[in-house]
């Protein structure tokens, strides 16, 4: 579940009341229509608006229909005794509860686009046995078999969005695979997913009926709902917020590459993984809390911190998703609620690194207090300079996550992990995503793009990463320019490069040899 801004999750538990009560703190005191309910759209159809994020979504699909850079891929691994029949029909109950699993989306005569909701849509569970195979080949063809439903393009017109498929690798373990498009779901949707999963699948195993309660709303009404609270006094508050907040100049970032950019964006994903100790994570919350931010604020310091030391840009502008869901009636739905924001950040070398904490406090409360407006509506109003090969008005993101495992042992007779696969194309040049898990450490996963950086660079970007979240952590006074980046490898090579063996005896300066040519 994505809570990059630390309050999603807390939210996620107020009343209506509440959460209109605590945007309003947020806001300054102003009570706004973001506290109105969500109400069915009159009359009911099977058509409706695109949201503004499946709007982005339907725009980049048609730019590139073979791209896999917004699929969803996860899974579970199953162990003990499976009832493939009640996993079935999990998950057509599953399709069935959620309208968005159930659409496909046209564009009209003018070229419009909108969402078509299906009364039916039939999900394929394909079972593959594999238990009589070797280890070898087992591993070979289960890893072959996840790659190709993961790289395999969806089809937005026709559907379906969402795909699945079964893996018996041994007499009591499975590999339930799924694959889904982002304009139909999003990482919370993804929660709520294996929570309705875990209820479905151990009522069908009891032959009860599930017990999930039903949802006054669907996605298509959200959709509705947005088109309307845009043009209101709310909206148009939020989008003069942002505007002062974005400025006139709109920079782009100029991280260093180890070979040339292409025209078109286009990038194969390649990932590199950190772990960060319980110890050092403690030590930054607290830090954090001293200076009355949270353990997101810290991490993304040290990232923006990163960013500065890396390209020696003053002005950064970094993209942050957050959930987007304030209103209690979209908590139990399924569709692509995230919202990307752009937190910025003005560095000086000579600033401290508790400086830019508070500097990125105060930022992101400023963007939690207006995180209504749609940033595709942003970028329309600011109109930034476009490339096809760069992200408007940002061009490296950054997400934390707090991993929520409880509906996990709740699967009735079955030990159930989670399972993640990496993408297979790039979003971004560059992202940073930070989770955390019960033990107190946190997994720092840099994504980037492999034709433009090679391995040993990230990792060692990983690396100076690490060292601005220990000089935070234990030092938040020092200023961001002299924090030491490097590791001891990195050194002792300096320290190569410094020594030549080769005598120049005649060398003289530059001012002796001009004098000698006059």
């Amino acid at each position: 579940m994505s809570d990059s801004l630390d309050l999603s999750v807390r939210r996620a538990n107020l009343s209506l009341t509440q959460r209109a009560m605590l945007q309003a703190r947020l806001r300054g005191g102003h009570m706004t229509n973001a506290a109105q309910s969500i109400t069915p759209r009159q009359p009911r159809s099977d058509r409706a608006p695109l949201s503004y994020a499946q709007q982005r979504q339907w725009f980049l699909w048609q730019m590139n229909p073979e791209s896999t850079a917004y699929h969803m891929c996860g899974g579970l691994a199953l162990t003990g005794h499976l009832d493939v029949d009640a996993i079935r029909a999990s998950l057509d109950a599953l399709v069935a509860r959620h309208d968005s699993l159930r659409t496909t989306f046209c564009a009209d005569g003018e070229g419009v686009a909108e969402q078509i909701i299906h009364a039916r849509l039939d999900i394929r569970l394909p079972y593959f046995d594999l238990s009589d195979m070797s280890s070898d080949e087992k591993e070979v063809r289960l890893k072959d078999e996840i790659e190709r439903r993961c790289a395999q393009p969806f089809d937005l017109t026709s559907g379906p969005l969402l795909r699945a498929a079964l893996f018996k690798t041994e007499k009591d373990e499975h590999h339930l695979v799924v694959v889904m498009h982002h304009i139909v779901s999003d990482e919370w949707s993804t929660q709520i997913i294996l929570d309705e999963m875990a209820t479905l699948y151990g009522a069908y195993v009891e032959g009860t009926s599930p017990q999930l309660p039903d949802s006054p709303i669907q996605y298509a009404d959200y959709a509705v709902w947005q088109r309307a609270w845009i043009n209101g006094v709310e909206g148009q508050r939020q989008l003069a917020w942002w505007r002062a907040q974005m400025g006139d100049e709109h920079p782009v970032l100029a991280l260093p590459t180890n070979r040339s950019r292409a025209g078109d964006g286009g990038y194969a994903a390649a990932r590199h993984r950190i772990v960060l100790d319980a110890e050092l994570a403690g030590r930054l919350r607290q830090q954090a809390k001293a200076y009355g931010g949270t353990l997101f604020m810290a991490l993304l310091t040290a990232f923006e911190a990163l960013l500065f030391r890396h390209t020696g840009q003053a002005d950064l502008r970094v993209g942050v998703p957050v959930a987007n869901r304030n209103h209690s009636e979209v908590d139990k739905i399924v569709g692509i609620f995230v919202n990307a924001q752009v937190l910025r950040a003005k560095i000086d070398g000579r600033m401290p690194l508790a400086e830019l904490l508070v500097q990125t406090r105060n930022v992101a409360l400023g963007a939690q207090a207006n995180q209504d407006l749609p940033f595709e509506r942003l970028v329309e109003a600011l109109q930034p300079e476009r490339h096809l090969a760069t992200h408007p008005l940002f061009q490296v993101m950054f997400n934390h996550l707090r991993r929520d495992h409880r509906s996990l042992q709740t699967w009735l007779g079955l030990t159930v992990e989670r399972l993640d696969f990496d993408e297979s194309d790039a979003q971004f040049e560059l992202a940073l995503q930070t989770c955390e898990y019960e033990d107190g450490q946190i997994e720092a996963s840099f994504s980037y793009a492999r034709e433009l950086f090679e391995p040993e660079t990230i990792e060692r970007m990983a690396g100076h990463y690490v060292a601005v979240l220990r000089a935070l952590a234990d030092h938040p006074e020092q200023a961001v320019g002299e924090i030491d980046l490097l590791s001891d490898a990195e050194r002792r090579q300096l320290a190569a490069w410094g020594v030549n063996e080769r005598r120049y005896p005649d060398v003289e300066p530059v001012h002796r040899l001009i004098e000698r040519r006059v």
